[in-house]
């Protein structure tokens, strides 16, 4: 199971790809508002799930986490609708793209994901079947760390559908080569560390796997993204200036071989959903 979480202080760790979650499940009566709304917007239109009534097979034995507030899930949905959905119906190729790949579930988790080893999850994909969020029961449309917290999860776990069905794009996985970081020792890395090395985030380089999903997601959802990692700092006096101007120029690379992968395989515009995306906050 792919992963998008962190450690308590702003790290994060992602478990591995152990656990096998079935797509379906028995049937559920549509009984209230909601269910009727859900099936006809979501799973008759999209082929998308939405699992808001808590059973344990949507974690795993170690994990604890709260159930989902009823109250939550409407807004919830309008949220997915217009971060999620909303950009991609807007621009071209893109609805043809959102109903090929868009995963047959979408779990609602109420509170953060707690692991044993005192990580924190905000969100799983299992392999392009399965996104999980976690966190809905805070719900807050006008605070930015909730906010994007969830649009990082979202973007980051529909990312990963991407490599997993196409593969990296050709290379891309030598382009930062050498800063890629031992198994479980990533959350070592300060931000500024990362970039220096050509990547978005400490996370991302823990694997090439991982720092396609982090490109991805920080792209479209980082309102400073092209000041922050991709623009040169001028008349560079230091060797760490200079190492972070390096790093932007193989996120630079990474980000060119990223939209390239979309266009091929996707015909999608990557530049034109982080549009739509920008547009909405």
């Amino acid at each position: 199971m792919l992963a998008y979480t962190l450690v308590v202080l702003a790290t994060s760790c992602y478990p591995d790809e152990s656990l096998n979650v079935p797509v379906n499940n028995p049937d559920v009566d549509l009984e209230t508002d909601l269910d009727v709304y859900i099936e006809e917007n979501f799973t008759k239109e999209y082929g998308m799930a939405i699992r808001y009534r808590f059973v344990d097979r949507f974690i795993q034995p170690f994990q604890r986490v709260t159930p989902p507030a009823l109250e939550v899930v409407r807004p919830m949905l309008d949220f997915l609708e217009n971060f999620w959905i909303g950009p991609y119906l807007e621009v071209e190729n893109g609805e043809e793209f959102f109903r090929d790949h868009v995963p047959a579930e979408t779990v609602f988790l109420g509170g953060l994901l707690y692991n044993e080893d005192g990580t924190v999850t905000l969100g799983t994909a299992d392999a392009g079947a399965q996104i999980t969020l976690t966190n809905v029961n805070a719900i807050d449309q006008n605070n930015e760390q909730w906010v994007l917290q969830q649009l990082g999860t979202i973007y980051h776990e529909f990312a990963h559908i991407i490599h997993q069905r196409y593969r990296l794009p050709q290379a891309f996985e030598t382009i930062s080569a050498d800063g890629y970081t031992s198994p479980g020792s990533w959350f070592n890395l300060r931000n500024e560390e990362a970039l220096q090395r050509g990547f978005v985030s400490p996370y991302a380089t823990s694997s090439p796997n991982e720092d396609f999903a982090e490109t991805v997601a920080f792209y479209l959802f980082e309102t400073d993204f092209e000041a922050i990692f991709l623009t040169d700092e001028p008349d560079c006096t230091d060797a760490d200036c200079t190492s972070r101007n390096e790093g932007r120029e193989r996120i630079r690379q990474k980000l060119s071989s990223i939209e390239e992968h979309y266009i091929k395989f996707t015909g999608v515009n990557l530049a034109e959903v982080r549009e739509q995306v920008q547009s909405r906050l």
